[in-house]
């Protein structure tokens, strides 16, 4: 199997899970961990597994002037973007967020342009037009009007769209690191740095949390955050970045919604639509354009 096609897989395991974490994460929040308690615990874990997964891939050297990018990239990455969506979310409503989230490969796409100098070709910008459209056709079941701009979730709308901002900004500056190091040696500090940021804001919430007050399902839910969410996610995310750029990883979030939708028909929660349908072919439509289209 090819790289690239092998890191389209990777991103493809990387909206899976963002699609099903919405509900698996809403059932512990706040009512058994406080948002702020669980990023600690989330970047807490999350390192952990990381600094481990390493050891097998033995202890490669940083340069120092790397430093800094791996702590900045920390606070984008894991402090400012998690604890932005969290707080935003915490006073807007999910399908607001939803919709500011699809900004993030926009910015991405214009700061790809700025920092890293890529190319804007159309095939990109086509891409990402016919991806938001066919998400934003999805999230609002067809055009029915959202309340984005309604003034009492208004600082939610900015938090969440201040995250995808931190996040597209993360994408970017993490790129140049996959060239000079493995994947595994990039996302262990990234996450150490980020864990130190995080630290000071979620540990009050986190000594509050009662755990021998949590049922088996819970605990679970639990470990398919931390293990799967957080450190399967992020590590598939820079994996993919050493083949393929920042703007197509950064497109995977227009999946998210769509898998969401699935995995709600599969349950017998919903039915297939029209609306999904088009907004299927519009989102992969994007995906081609975006990612394997040629000149």
């Amino acid at each position: 199997m090819s790289p690239k096609l092998l890191a389209h897989f990777a991103l493809f395991a990387v909206a899976l899970i963002y699609g099903l974490n919405y509900s698996i994460a809403k059932d512990v929040m706040p009512a058994f961990i406080e948002p702020r308690g669980f990023i600690l615990l989330r970047a807490i874990g999350a390192t952990a597994l990381f600094w481990l997964t390493a050891l097998s891939f033995g202890n490669e050297k940083i340069a120092l002037q790397h430093h800094w990018r791996l702590a900045v990239c920390g606070v984008f990455g894991v402090a400012a973007n998690q604890m932005l969506f969290f707080e935003g979310l915490n006073i807007t409503s999910p399908i607001n967020a939803a919709v500011m989230m699809t900004t993030n490969p926009i910015l991405v796409l214009i700061m790809s342009a700025i920092i890293l100098k890529e190319s804007l070709r159309w095939s990109r910008v086509l891409g990402i037009a016919l991806g938001i459209a066919g998400a934003l056709f999805l999230i609002t079941r067809g055009g029915q009007v959202v309340d984005i701009f309604d003034a009492d979730k208004s600082l939610g709308n900015l938090l969440v769209f201040l995250n995808a901002a931190s996040y597209a900004a993360y994408l970017v500056l993490v790129k140049p690191l996959m060239a000079n190091y493995k994947a595994i040696t990039v996302i262990k500090w990234v996450f150490l740095y980020g864990l130190i940021l995080v630290f000071p804001f979620g540990a009050s919430q986190l000594m509050d949390v009662t755990w021998h007050a949590f049922p088996p399902d819970i605990i679970w839910k639990v470990a398919f955050v931390v293990i799967g969410t957080t450190y399967l996610a992020y590590l598939f995310n820079v994996f993919a970045l050493k083949t393929v750029t920042s703007t197509t990883v950064s497109f995977y979030i227009y999946l998210q919604p769509l898998i969401a939708a699935i995995a709600a028909i599969a349950m017998g929660r919903d039915q297939l639509t029209s609306v999904l349908l088009l907004s299927a072919a519009l989102i992969f439509s994007g995906v081609f354009l975006v990612s394997f289209y040629k000149r």
